[in-house]
């Protein structure tokens, strides 16, 4: 009888071993493409960064396409596929619908950001990033921080990551001080790397009142930084600046209040791994605080008793005892600015 039962043991090793290396796929190479440089402090290199990061832990090679503006990139994406990538990262919503076309075609499997619901098993995954919960943060500091009682928001566009984090900041300056004024201000419909337009209208959103400028643009934000380190507030004060994706700290002079900072190393490991298990396809991707995807940068500027206060927040948020919801909407956000 023992040793039936170990026969039968030793046979479900084998056929569980067999069907574990069945489903196991060797992934050797991906790819990102990405419409601007690398080094841009923002999307395009923390896209780059993370892929190279992700690509490094996991022993994959990793190919970068940058630079590539917001045309057609079909080509492109089948040059990476003929190199032999095994996953596209598409990391622009503006390829979200070529990279899907060109996958299917090529028989690879890409990523793609703002639209989940072209998630396809094997074939599709979205990965549309939002920090509202960094952005929360960002309003109670900005809210705590303002000495004239207007904030201001400047986009450069409003694509649904924007907007949940728009939607967010508005959130937290109202839960935080809700007598604060909020200015809102978008440069273009897609005006990403608008650096003039950027410095233009947050020089107009600082006339408008506001002392701390919560800005969202990839290049377009050196305009906006610049408008900061160049502009006095209305009562004479000094004017701050809370950027987003990235940390510009190494060329700050001195305006820069914080970032709500994107690590998306986390989010493309995952996709490599479950393209190594064959899975890929079966879940879509997202950042938090919890995961450590999403963090506040904490700089000189801010006071520590501040500091204390937004931690204090931000342990809530991770905890579950307060929930912030995206909202990707355009429409829901002017609502609220309407409220």
């Amino acid at each position: 009888m023992m040793m039936r039962a170990q026969k039968y043991a030793g046979t479900l090793l084998l056929l569980t071993a067999m069907c574990s290396s069945a489903f196991a796929v060797e992934v050797k190479s991906i790819a990102i493409l990405t419409p601007e440089s690398g080094t841009d402090f923002g999307w395009n290199q923390q896209g780059i960064d993370a892929a190279k990061a992700a690509g490094k832990a996991e022993h994959v090679k990793v190919m970068v396409a940058e630079n590539l503006g917001y045309g057609d990139i079909r080509p492109t994406l089948r040059d990476l596929s003929d190199d032999g990538a095994q996953l596209l990262i598409a990391h622009a919503s503006g390829y979200n619908m070529a990279a899907p076309e060109i996958g299917a075609q090529a028989h690879v499997a890409v990523a793609i950001t703002d639209r989940p619901d072209a998630r396809k098993p094997g074939a599709v995954a979205d990965y549309t990033s939002s920090g509202h919960e960094g952005a929360y943060l960002a309003g109670v500091l900005a809210a705590k921080m303002t000495h004239t009682g207007t904030v201001g928001i400047v986009v450069s566009g409003e694509p649904p990551s924007w907007n949940a984090q728009s939607t967010a900041f508005i959130q937290g300056v109202k839960a935080t001080k809700p007598g604060v004024k909020i200015r809102y201000a978008v440069i273009g419909p897609a005006a990403y790397s608008d650096a003039a337009g950027g410095k233009r209208v947050t020089s107009s959103v600082i006339a408008a009142g506001a002392d701390i400028i919560f800005g969202q643009g990839n290049g377009s934000s050196f305009g906006m930084l610049q408008a900061v380190e160049t502009s006095k507030a209305n009562d004479g004060g000094k004017v701050y600046f809370i950027d987003v994706i990235g940390d510009k700290s190494s060329i700050d002079k001195g305006h820069l209040l914080s970032s709500v900072i994107w690590n998306l190393t986390p989010v493309f490991t995952a996709m490599i791994d479950d393209l190594k298990a064959d899975k890929f396809g079966s879940r879509n991707y997202t950042t938090s605080l919890k995961e450590g995807s999403i963090s506040l940068l904490h700089t000189k500027h801010i006071p520590d008793d501040v500091w204390k206060q937004v931690e204090a927040v931000s342990a809530d948020i991770s905890s579950g005892k307060l929930s912030i919801t995206p909202h990707y909407d355009a429409k829901f956000l002017h609502d609220l600015l309407g409220s």
